[in-house]
């Protein structure tokens, strides 16, 4: 998968989300963006969006603890870096998308590769 949130900002869209005001500390909120399924969690006032897709099996992976910046699958037990996406625990060996996040006049807007 890829990290997007390093991707030259002239090659990422950003979608408006919702009010950040929606999305308390500890919470997240599951969205569609065309075929993507994402979450977009609120860890400690911060916001970050991974793919809602365990690499290890295809299972939701947006219900997992939350255990300091990482993400655990409740299915498996794989565990990825909510900032990076990257894979940091067994059975999972391949990253989840990782999106840029904004809030800007209080909404939380996702950033999408723009479509070539």
């Amino acid at each position: 998968m890829f990290n997007y949130t390093t991707v030259d900002e002239s090659k990422i869209e950003f979608v408006e989300i919702a009010p950040a005001a929606d999305l308390p500390n500890g919470e997240r909120l599951f969205i569609d963006l065309g075929d993507k399924p994402i979450v977009i969690l609120n860890i400690a006032g911060k916001f970050f969006a991974i793919g809602d897709i365990c690499t290890h099996d295809d299972g939701p992976l947006g219900d997992g603890v939350i255990e300091g910046n990482n993400i655990v699958c409740p299915r498996h037990g794989g565990e990825f870096d909510v900032t990076t996406g990257q894979a940091v625990q067994m059975p999972a060996v391949v990253d989840i998308p990782a999106y840029p996040v904004q809030v800007r006049d209080g909404i939380i807007f996702i950033g999408m590769p723009k479509e070539l």
